[in-house]
């Protein structure tokens, strides 16, 4: 059974003093300690602002404070990094995409507004949903049991996006108009040959488009903004912008990780 995952913003364990010590957790987590009535003598998992991973003993949990010891430092498998940039879609498709792409594993998560995105947003607006997502990503992965939080950008145009994937490996722009042929598989094996990197190495990103898909010119804005990019396809059926976007994660991270 898994144990129950917590992360914090600021505290990092190998800096405590001490043998026991209260966790600095945000309000919703100690909510949902209190949930789960934690007692003392139960172990928990923690991440820590420095990344670093340990499984604690908890030795008390009263007024709100949860006080625990550490049982030991666990070994974090690091897993290749996939970054997925989605075009804005309508209602609460954005929520689900971010609560199962970081189920699937995703490293960072790059909202953008495309020529097709009906959902406009002003700065107020974005910053608010950008809050939103977080929250989601961080229940997502303390559900999911995940070693890493995943981070969250604020909305940006195509241009912004492809300048931020620019430093990644290789960058898939899924693309309902690319050959059938032009599989995940296949770009992420010649992403493989042409850098020389183990797939634990790498830094890829996927780009989705929103509802309607992106205009060849997008396409090839995020071409010309690394050294390898493809266009792939998912497919020969058409997928929903939040089921690609689920879809597309899933499968590179298959294909990185079974070549580890």
């Amino acid at each position: 059974m898994s144990l129950p995952h917590f992360f914090l913003r600021e505290q990092v364990l190998a800096e405590t003093p001490v043998p026991v010590f209260a966790l600095q957790l945000d309000s919703d987590d100690v909510k949902h300690a209190k949930v789960l009535r934690l007692q003392a003598g139960e172990h928990i998992a923690v991440v820590d602002a420095a990344s670093d991973y340990f499984e604690c003993e908890v030795v008390s949990f009263d007024a709100g404070e949860l006080c625990v010891s550490i049982a030991q430092k666990l070994i974090s498998h690091k897993r290749p990094e996939v970054v997925l940039v989605q075009g804005l879609a309508k209602g609460d498709k954005m929520d689900t995409i971010v609560r199962h792409a970081t189920e699937v594993g995703i490293a960072g998560f790059i909202p953008m507004a495309s020529s097709r995105s009906v959902v406009k947003l002003d700065s107020k607006k974005a910053a608010a949903r950008r809050g939103r997502w977080e929250t989601i990503a961080k229940s997502a992965a303390m559900q999911s049991g995940r070693h890493s939080m995943l981070q969250v950008h604020m909305p940006c145009s195509v241009a912004q996006a492809a300048q931020i994937v620019s430093a990644c490996d290789a960058v898939l722009v899924c693309w309902e108009e690319a050959e059938l042929s032009d599989t995940v598989e296949e770009a992420v094996s010649s992403c493989l040959k042409a850098t020389g990197k183990e797939p634990g190495q790498l830094r890829i990103a996927l780009v989705i488009g929103p509802e309607g898909g992106l205009e060849a010119s997008e396409v090839d804005a995020f071409k010309a903004a690394a050294a390898h990019a493809y266009s792939v396809s998912l497919g020969p059926t058409i997928l929903r912008t939040e089921t690609a976007g689920i879809v597309a994660p899933a499968l590179a991270l298959y294909e990185l990780e079974v070549r580890q």
